[in-house]
């Protein structure tokens, strides 16, 4: 509104200059009095005294003065256009990103095999603090969580999930909801929280599918953090250890552009 204003006035002001000058005789400006020479702005030089610049000659300057305004408004317009385009590129490359998790994540999901049940309970046993094993329940708890997501209900989905790991923390779904918590933080643009809920699946569950993922994003959090060094690091790591998984080859394209 201020730039359209602002031009409006700057493209106004020569009809204006132009009305505010009487016209007369354009031989008293052309001639200057003896004795005396007129300067380009409508001073009088020489040996008579200064006169005050023109109605014209005023204007003049007020028009170059408003040019100069809306330039700098313009070049201010044009960095905030910049950074809200920037903004809105990561947002959709994270979006991108939890979308094509989300088509993965639906298909990868923990096996209910009877040996990934038998080691829960192993576990559960060790530390009696733990819910009893109920894996239907344990499913139900976890679809439920997994759905918020998809609903777009970030929020709700980060306290379920949260609430799922401290419920279940045995549970042979709890590796995948500790990975899942940690890209609805990334989602969020809460980079510490992701990157430590990512450190915590290769902690917490060292043996999980999710390790190599957890292992790559984490290296993405820390690149973010301008962490290039320790996102080097842990690119390596996943190499190193998970040479056949998916996220090894993304962990090679990534070391190419630190």
């Amino acid at each position: 509104m201020i730039r359209h204003t602002l031009i409006a006035l700057a493209l106004s002001l020569p009809v204006l200059a132009t009305a505010a000058i009487p016209i007369t005789d354009r031989s008293a400006y052309d001639q200057p009095r003896a004795g005396t020479g007129q300067g380009m702005n409508g001073t009088v030089t020489g040996g008579g005294a200064s006169a005050p610049l023109s109605a014209q000659g005023q204007l003049f300057m007020q028009l170059q003065q408003m040019q100069e305004e809306i330039a700098t408004l313009r070049g201010m317009l044009e960095e905030q256009q910049h950074e809200v385009r920037q903004l809105r590129q990561e947002s959709l490359e994270r979006y991108q990103t939890l979308d094509s998790r989300l088509v993965e994540g639906a298909g990868t999901q923990a096996p209910s095999s009877s040996t990934a049940a038998a080691s829960k309970a192993e576990k559960t046993a060790s530390q009696g603090s733990a819910e009893v094993a109920d894996p239907e329940k344990e499913k139900l708890y976890y679809d439920a969580s997994f759905d918020l997501i998809k609903e777009r209900d970030f929020d709700k989905a980060q306290q379920a999930f949260t609430a799922f790991i401290r419920k279940y923390p045995n549970s042979q779904y709890a590796g995948n909801a500790q990975y899942w918590l940690g890209e609805v933080s990334l989602v969020q643009g809460d980079l510490q929280a992701a990157g430590k809920a990512f450190a915590l699946v290769g902690e917490n569950y060292p043996e999980h599918n999710k390790v190599p993922d957890s292992l790559y994003k984490l290296a993405d959090v820390e690149r973010r953090l301008g962490r290039a060094d320790r996102a080097r690091g842990i690119l390596q790591q996943v190499i190193a250890q998970f040479p056949n998984s998916s996220a090894a080859q993304l962990a090679q394209k990534d070391l190419g552009k630190l």
